[in-house]
């Protein structure tokens, strides 16, 4: 018990256990229809609410090199790292697998000539894109995401934006 008054005030002084409290307390609750219309472009919107499509090699993430996490452009949910993402070829961020496990979740979409596995955000439901199984590296799977359903976070600023938990990804592996 005679430990706790200093932990309390190093971690008063410091704030890490104060902003670990406060990623964990973090909503990833979907705004309203209102909200939606206000805070996204024309494009997110019709992307993450309508299951729209960007267009390919025009648009904002697909040659992005910069390290740092990719997150629900809606909700703010964390969804994938750049440590994961690579050059598919096709002109859309694509990605080797999701940051966490349960990051997304997905559906068969039988919108066009055969069935896809349609990615949307956990918590927000907004539409991603799909991830096909012809991706590289030991899972095969290739995420394959509109530029309009993500923000960008760089390394820079995950402490500051409230996304600190992600910063030891990059001291296991070097940033791309």
């Amino acid at each position: 018990m005679r430990f706790w008054f200093p932990i309390v005030v190093l971690t008063a002084i410091t704030g890490v256990a104060m902003s670990n409290k406060a990623e964990e307390k973090k909503s990833y609750a979907k705004p309203s229809e209102e909200e939606l219309k206000k805070k996204l472009s024309p494009l997110q919107y019709q992307v993450t609410q309508h299951e729209g499509t960007e267009k390919p090699f025009d648009n904002e993430y697909w040659d992005n090199k910069r390290a740092g996490i990719y997150v629900d452009v809606v909700t703010g949910e964390p969804l994938f790292s750049s440590l994961d993402k690579y050059d598919s070829g096709t002109g859309w961020p694509s990605f080797t697998k999701t940051i966490d496990e349960d990051a997304v979740k997905t559906r068969t979409d039988l919108k066009l000539f055969m069935p896809r596995t349609e990615v949307l955000s956990k918590h927000g439901g907004s539409h991603l894109g799909h991830v096909f199984d012809d991706g590289p590296g030991p899972s095969g799977q290739r995420f394959c995401m509109n530029s309009a359903a993500l923000r960008f976070i760089p390394l820079e600023d995950l402490e500051k934006e409230g996304y600190g938990r992600y910063l030891k990804l990059f001291k296991q592996q070097p940033a791309k």
